[in-house]
């Protein structure tokens, strides 16, 4: 059986109180010790921490009235090159989504003036989207209030600066691995 670190505190020594994953781990070393849990405590908490980071940003969005689904299909438009037009196929690809979860998302934000669609110039079939300049005042104001939370979130644990940068170059490695 491996030596668990105490829970109640980080290596900064800040107090750090258990947690759920914690909770489980503890429940599984009990249930069967011979099992190696590092890896269960790293995922079950990036999952958990994409979760509540995730509704912490969708709660962000809500001022712009549009959620993290309406908001990736502006960003996505935003990061186009001026004047921000994407066909809803190349939307589609980006995003990953199907056909339908892509109509739906830009029939809610073409009603809510933040988009527009446009026959194809080259393509008699195809449709142009483009980031109208509502849209553009909304992508921009939600992504700045979006990173503003984000970081508030890794100011708030301690981890801005150097912290952020090695926590980051971490999870590049274990995602590029994956």
């Amino acid at each position: 059986m491996r030596m668990q670190p105490d829970p109640g505190t980080s290596n900064r020594g800040v107090a750090v109180p258990p947690d759920a994953v914690d909770a489980i781990v503890g429940q599984w070393q009990v249930a069967r010790p011979e099992l190696q849990t590092d890896a269960m405590e790293v995922f079950g908490r990036i999952y958990r921490l994409a979760r509540q980071m995730g509704d912490r940003i969708e709660k962000t969005y809500q001022q712009w009235g549009i959620g993290r689904g309406e908001f990736d299909v502006l960003a996505t438009l935003r990061r186009a090159p001026a004047p921000h037009v994407l066909s809803p196929r190349e939307l589609t690809a980006t995003l990953m989504l199907t056909t339908g979860g892509m109509t739906g998302r830009l029939d809610k934000l073409e009603r809510a003036g933040l988009l527009t669609r446009s026959p194809d110039p080259v393509d008699r079939r195809g449709l142009r989207i483009t980031l109208s300049e509502q849209g553009l005042t909304v992508v921009d104001q939600a992504v700045a209030a979006g990173l503003a939370e984000q970081q508030r979130a890794l100011d708030e644990a301690g981890l801005g600066g150097e912290p952020a940068q090695q926590l980051n170059e971490l999870l590049r490695r274990l995602l590029a691995t994956l």
